[in-house]
């Protein structure tokens, strides 16, 4: 996976109106389809980023928004999803392309009918369920179509329903492989390379294609995905409760080949499985926790980290002017180590300052409008982050409400965050799933600290928003990637301290540097989905 590509370093950035114009688009099209008539109506009149909305803004009381509630079922998923046959390739691939044939889902058929097909003199592999020669020889062709250098290529599914698909990202994420089965069926296999990688095997049982797709991404085997949603595995095959347990077997024997020393359990989800590795020691952990007054807040939130079963943490305080007398004799007070940070808010400037105070091998970036809820917080986070291939680590955000706040950030096309049971309304894998990400919130965010400072830290120019999503795409370097991990929570009351701060000057830097609603791609998020306000909305291949 390349690294994402600097505009403002290429030459190829921008210029301010046509980022004028591309705010103007997507705000029209989140009035469209996310906004109240009311707000569809009045919106055009208050403007995008004008004098008249941030006052109107500003009158909004602090905790007057409505409690977000999910639906209690969900009959269609994305919100415009429509099922439609799709396209089948043009051209007979017939001399092309072995289909390995199954009347059922026993694992046992499957192996010896791939042992067969590897046989085959031809070039290609497809898995499919015995429906005749017409329907598979149609996937492979539209697969076959987008096959190009590709070694596996996969597309979308049926899910369990006809009118909720199962859709994948665009890059296989060697992280969300490890939890679960991400590439799935229908899959285009090139013969040769499988046959090079020892085929299927019947020690990995109903998980013995997902353990090949691990050992083919090991050995570096191209994955292309395809965003069109055909018929792939049954109901049956994907929540068989035999799974589990085979699942969780080839996910530890991958983890050991790349000498990771690892815990694997089973999830409520049969096809997907949390990997937890073990450090051999465990690194120092500093804690930096930007403030200003609310004791309140900070006491609980120190209190929460105090709580940590870490054994190596060091909290330090970054006080950006606190005036009050009880924050100011609690700082007074405090065991813990106060950083000087007075002057104009700037987030980025205050952390910088704080890690550059620090001395231990990992920083956890830590709002204090938070409460840590998962007591081996940093156990979790750091045995992720130490390994070779992550750059940062982030966790899942609940609400004073106990909704999900921050479930990792997508790029669809803004940064966003995506939000369980808010604008992601479904329980699939993806969201119960140890996996790679474009960003995650600086709220809670872990990153090494010899790393940190590799990159400079937070960009200043960047006071407010956007910095932490930022440092997430440059740290993406060298191989690296940033991972979210979904069973680790964090209470965060967000907004306590500073209110609705968001200019519009940092998020213009932002697009300009990234090329927002330009060629910036979300490689970990499905490329067939747009989150548009709070509606997640479907757009299909021939958009």
């Amino acid at each position: 996976m390349p690294a994402f590509e600097r505009f403002d370093l290429n030459g190829r950035a921008a210029s301010p109106r046509e980022i004028a114009r591309r705010w103007h688009a997507f705000h029209r099209e989140v009035r469209r389809l996310s906004s109240t008539p009311l707000a569809r109506v009045v919106g055009p009149l208050l403007g995008d980023d004008t004098l008249r909305r941030r006052l109107v803004e500003r009158w909004r009381p602090e905790g007057s928004e409505a409690v977000p509630v999910a639906p209690a079922s969900v009959e269609r998923f994305p919100a415009n999803y429509v099922p439609t046959p799709s396209s089948p390739g043009t051209h007979d691939v017939s001399d092309h392309v072995e289909i390995v044939r199954l009347r059922g889902d026993d694992p046992g058929e499957l192996l010896e009918a791939f042992r067969i097909a590897l046989a085959s003199t031809k070039e290609w592999l497809l898995v499919a369920l015995d429906g005749g020669d017409q329907p598979a020889l149609e996937v492979a062709a539209t697969l076959l179509a987008r096959a190009a250098d590709a070694d596996v290529v996969f597309a979308d599914e049926v899910g369990d329903t006809a009118t909720i698909p199962l859709l994948k990202p665009r890059v296989v994420g060697p992280h969300t492989l490890l939890s679960y089965d991400v590439v799935g069926r229908p899959a285009l296999l090139r013969r040769e390379t499988v046959a090079r990688e020892g085929g299927l095997r019947v020690e990995a049982g109903r998980a013995a294609e997902h353990d090949l797709y691990l050992r083919l991404h090991e050995a570096g085997a191209p994955f292309r995905h395809v965003p069109v949603v055909l018929a792939g595995r049954s109901r049956a095959q994907r929540h068989h409760l035999d799974l589990a347990t085979d699942t969780q077997r080839v996910v530890a024997e991958a983890l050991l080949r790349r000498n990771v020393t690892a815990h694997v359990s089973l999830t409520d989800r049969p096809s997907v499985v949390r990997w937890s590795p073990i450090p051999d020691h465990w690194p120092s952990v500093d804690v930096v926790i930007p403030t200003r007054d609310r004791v309140d807040l900070l006491a609980q939130c120190i209190t929460s980290v105090e709580a940590s079963t870490y054994p190596k943490v060091t909290i330090t305080i970054l006080d950006n002017g606190s005036v009050e007398p009880a924050t100011r004799d609690y700082l007074a007070a405090t065991p813990h180590h106060v950083v000087d940070c007075a002057g104009p808010f700037n987030y980025a400037a205050i952390v910088n300052r704080g890690v550059n105070h620090c001395h231990g091998d990992y920083v956890v970036t830590l709002n204090n409008d938070t409460i840590v809820r998962t007591p081996d917080w940093l156990e979790q986070m750091v045995g992720v982050a130490k390994l070779d291939d992550v750059a940062m680590v982030g966790v899942t955000l609940l609400d004073r409400h106990d909704v999900h706040e921050h479930d990792g950030i997508v790029i669809a096309p803004y940064p966003q965050h995506l939000r369980r049971g808010i604008n992601y309304l479904v329980e699939d894998e993806m969201v119960l799933a140890r996996r790679d990400v474009a960003a995650v919130t600086g709220a809670v965010q872990m990153i090494a600290r010899e790393r940190y400072l590799e990159l400079a830290g937070m960009d200043e120019r960047l006071a407010v928003v956007m910095n932490d999503v930022d440092l997430c795409l440059r740290s993406q370097t060298g191989g690296r990637h940033v991972v979210m991990l979904p069973d680790v929570e964090v209470s965060h009351f967000a907004g306590s301290t500073r209110g609705r701060l968001d200019p519009l000057s940092d998020r213009n830097y932002f697009v300009r540097r990234w090329d927002v609603f330009g060629e910036l791609v979300d490689p970990y998020f499905p490329e067939a989905l747009r989150l548009i306000g709070d509606t997640m909305q479907y757009r299909s291949v021939a958009d």
